[in-house]
């Protein structure tokens, strides 16, 4: 056994820790047999890949909202095409059915196609790269595109990072006809819990 002699919580012990396997990492990494990888396998790939940060930790919605204007620029680039910025759509079926899309695209004068960023942690935006599907913490979300712009028929999810200089930015793309049966019900629940809002507001009156 080698031992380093850094006093824990200094700039060196964390700099040493960067990249291996810890006793309160184990956790994070020990996955049953035949269940996906857990984030604590993609955080050490961060650890090696991710360009460090100076100071202190930036809060992640303060970076997210920072870099989503610089995520949008690249990916327009990217697939050449000009995105969108809007302030909130509201479905035309329901005006209580609202969405705040990141970027639009339009083809003709309707809104076919969008785009969704998501500036995660660097072990988080390594896993979203290598794991087939978008997050299911964000489902709920891209539903939303669908419901409340009944002309869309893609949508791109993209996810930014410039701290991984390898892979900056990547993305999936989420078509309508692959996941309408879910559309549908969040569509319908949405109605259904609103509809029941409504009709316990009316006992106020």
């Amino acid at each position: 056994m080698k031992i380093l002699q850094a006093n824990q919580n200094t700039d060196q012990w964390i700099d040493d820790r960067r990249g291996k396997i810890t006793g309160s990492k184990l956790k994070d990494i020990i996955v049953k047999r035949g269940t996906e990888r857990k984030i604590g396998f993609y955080q050490l790939l961060a650890d090696r890949l991710a360009q460090t940060e100076n100071g202190e930790p930036e809060d992640a919605m303060d970076r997210g909202h920072r870099l989503e204007d610089e995520a949008l620029v690249l990916f327009g680039k990217k697939i050449k095409k000009k995105i969108e910025q809007v302030g909130l759509c509201v479905s035309d079926e329901n005006p209580n059915i609202a969405l705040s899309p990141d970027g639009l695209i339009k083809k003709g004068e309707k809104y076919t196609e969008a785009v969704e960023v998501k500036c995660l942690s660097s072990a988080r935006h390594l896993q979203a790269y290598f794991e087939p599907k978008v997050p299911s913490e964000f489902n709920e979300q891209v539903y939303q595109y669908f419901i409340v712009n009944p002309d869309l028929e893609k949508l791109y999810f993209v996810f930014y990072d410039p701290r991984i200089t390898v892979k900056p930015l990547h993305h999936k793309i989420i078509k309508r006809e692959e996941i309408e049966d879910e559309i549908q019900f969040a569509k319908d629940y949405q109605i259904q819990t609103l509809q029941e809002v409504g009709e316990l507001l009316l006992t106020f009156f």
